[in-house]
């Protein structure tokens, strides 16, 4: 379908082009030189020692959990307000996810309260992802953490540049993983990135990462060894030259692109503060927040549907984030009786609506947009 106003939009010109054909012109494809510089500069911009690039933030989210020593019988606690990945990497380790509520409809980040009354001696970790780019209420998690001996990871997908009192987003944890998929505030397509300030984390990612090997090929390429040893377990979760050259083009552009998300961000608040039939959450979220989405809660008596496609009538895309992980067919066949209701994720999982947000938005866009919602909630009364 051709939309008037998409859900998102990639800001690429020239400078990636270009970053793309000097990697083809220079025949080397695999993960290579142009990888490590990514990985160096994206370390320097989140502000922490350990930087790998990957092939998605899914893997990356598999590998923070692997390298932390999570396996059968650990639970992780996570929100269920989130990307199915958050709870998927759990399981691939043999592990359970636990899924916990959000704070409020104001916040639908993972509820502090909540992760305390969740931990049972089978608890392992803590996994909280920064919703729609706002910072989780890290310092409270974080007491909660050392209380009981747990590990954290950051799902910062949304999050590349969110920042608290001079701290961004993947400094808060045992480990971060990043999401550099299509719709993402930096894109190369597919591609993540883990980041970590533990050695001893760093040193087990960088084996798992690429089978177990001792060097890699570029390594070898480079004279700097002529064979290897495989000493762990390990995945073919490498990233390639041509998105590593769009990742840190990208990341040039991210800190601009950031501050403008904000600024349609505020253009939004202000338009939609006289609509009465929905609610505007993370008014109030402290910190700087790379704006990654614009949800809105429609009042219980709009019909969502009916909603969503008056505003595909008007060529207006939205979305939903997100149906709930553990109202899904799998997760409800996997949880059985155990499967608790999370009352306030599944009252935004009926209510949730993401707008566009880009930043090639125009003023004249977000007030098209503006004008579809009053105009679609009219007709979409139940």
């Amino acid at each position: 379908m051709n939309w008037r106003i998409p859900l998102s939009d990639v800001d690429f010109d020239d400078a990636e082009l270009q970053a793309v054909t000097d990697v083809l012109k220079s025949k080397w494809l695999t993960m290579g030189a142009e990888t490590q510089r990514f990985e160096q500069a994206f370390a320097s911009f989140i502000g922490v020692k350990h930087a790998f690039a990957v092939s998605n933030a899914t893997v990356a989210l598999h590998l923070a959990n692997a390298a932390l020593g999570i396996g059968a019988g650990d639970e992780v606690l996570v929100p269920s307000l989130t990307f199915v990945a958050t709870a998927n990497a759990v399981k691939y380790t043999g592990a359970t996810p636990v899924f916990v509520d959000i704070t409020s409809k104001d916040d639908l980040s993972i509820s502090p309260t909540a992760i305390e009354a969740a931990i049972t001696p089978a608890t392992k970790a803590i996994t909280v992802m920064h919703y729609g780019g706002y910072l989780c209420d890290m310092e409270a998690i974080n007491a909660i953490a050392g209380k009981h001996h747990l590990a954290v990871i950051e799902d910062a997908a949304h999050a590349p540049g969110t920042e608290l009192n001079g701290k961004k987003a993947g400094t808060f944890s045992d480990a971060a993983c990043f999401s550099f998929f299509s719709n993402k505030n930096l894109v190369t397509g597919e591609g993540g990135m883990i980041v970590t300030d533990r050695d001893d984390l760093a040193d087990k990612i960088r084996l798992m990462r690429s089978h177990g090997m001792t060097t890699l090929t570029w390594d070898r390429h480079k004279g700097h060894a002529h064979s290897y040893d495989v000493v762990a377990l390990g995945y073919n979760y490498r990233i390639d030259e041509i998105r590593s050259a769009l990742g840190l083009t990208q990341l040039g552009k991210l800190p601009k692109n950031n501050e403008r998300r904000r600024e349609i961000t505020n253009w939004y608040r202000a338009q939609l503060s006289e609509v009465d039939e929905l609610t505007i959450p993370y008014l109030q979220r402290p910190g700087l927040s790379a704006a990654h989405l614009f949800p809105i809660l429609l009042d219980s008596k709009i019909d969502r549907t009916a909603f969503i496609d008056q505003m595909k009538q008007r060529g207006i895309q939205t979305s939903i984030h997100y149906p709930p992980i553990h109202q899904f067919t799998y997760y409800r066949q996997q949880n059985g009786k155990n499967n608790k209701s999370l009352p306030l994720t599944e009252s935004v999982g009926q209510r949730e609506v993401t707008l566009p947000l880009y930043p090639t938005m125009s003023a004249e866009d977000v007030k098209q947009v503006v004008n579809a919602i009053k105009d679609s909630i009219s007709s979409a009364h139940k």
